[in-house]
């Protein structure tokens, strides 16, 4: 395509937002509001994610060695466990640290032990993949100079269950979100063509091709993309920025962390972006081969 036609339809793209002001406003509109709807769930659901993500990776085993091991078959132990397979990390607690734990959570009466203390060194496990906990954990437990494995049993199998339910929720609600939202908008676009059937009609009886009638359509669905992720992008900006100011000191060493601001509104920006783009392509595309077959 010559630089002079691509001008040429990049002009009359515009010239007709103006001329079809009410419909040009009527498409963004309908642009802004579902894109809106999107940015602002994508964003719930991104930090909901990084949450299950957190409790997921929060997840341990803590192994408690027999309390009748001598040094040699401790070391022994934690060499096993280190070997096991799908171990990611291996952290060792003597039995005087568990005690002080113990002292700490339920009170200085417990520093009588102290003189002899009947816990055993213990040591806390994370799995590569948090769902391989429960193997691992049976699998420690079959070593020698075991007294104890603890990992929430049961309770694991649960949490793991629900958390994939509620990426599979998200997911799907985001999915059907996105496919209303391409329904309401290409109608929206559809009724914009449909009002201009008559100059494509003309177009085609001077002797246009389908691709010239074509393109200056989609250039209106990039525009009408453009101008409706706008307001998406500003708001969702404008408002993570501040929430992120004002949450993130007071959820400093809690398990619900926010997505750092940068680069992540970026990140979400850009999606609107496509999206809005990609809709509004879409929506003309689609509308306008109906003129072109006819």
């Amino acid at each position: 395509m010559k630089a002079r036609t691509a001008g040429r339809h990049v002009r009359e793209s515009l010239k007709s937002l103006g001329r079809n002001s009410w419909m040009t406003f009527a498409s963004v509109s309908a642009v802004t509001v579902t894109l809106l709807l999107v940015g602002v769930f994508i964003v719930i659901m991104m930090n909901l994610n990084q949450l299950a993500d957190n409790l997921e990776n929060d997840v341990e085993i803590k192994v408690i060695a027999d309390p009748a091991a001598n040094e040699e078959q401790v070391k022994k132990l934690e060499k096993e466990v280190i070997k096991t397979p799908g171990v990611a990390e291996v952290v060792y607690s003597s039995r005087d640290q568990e005690l002080d734990k113990m002292i700490k959570s339920f009170g200085d009466e417990l520093n009588l032990y102290k003189q002899s203390n009947p816990l055993g060194d213990a040591f806390y496990v994370r799995a590569e993949d948090p769902h391989q906990t429960a193997a691992i954990a049976k699998k420690i437990d079959t070593y020698d100079n075991i007294y104890q494995v603890e990992y929430g049993e049961g309770k694991i199998d649960k949490l793991f269950n629900v958390l994939t339910m509620s990426r599979n929720i998200g997911l799907a609600l985001i999915l059907a979100l996105l496919f209303t939202a391409m329904f309401l908008i290409s109608n929206t676009i559809r009724l914009t063509i449909v009002a201009r059937g008559r100059e494509i009609e003309i177009m085609k009886l001077v002797g246009a091709t389908n691709g010239f009638v074509r393109i200056p359509f989609v250039l209106e669905g990039v525009w009408l993309g453009v101008l409706g992720s706008i307001i998406p992008m500003a708001v969702i900006s404008f408002s993570y920025y501040e929430l992120y100011a004002q949450w993130e000191p007071r959820l400093q060493n809690e398990l619900f962390q926010l997505l750092s601001a940068t680069p992540f509104i970026l990140q979400v920006n850009a999606l609107l972006l496509f999206m809005g783009v990609f809709i509004g392509v879409w929506g003309s595309f689609m509308s306008v081969r109906k003129f072109l077959r006819a």
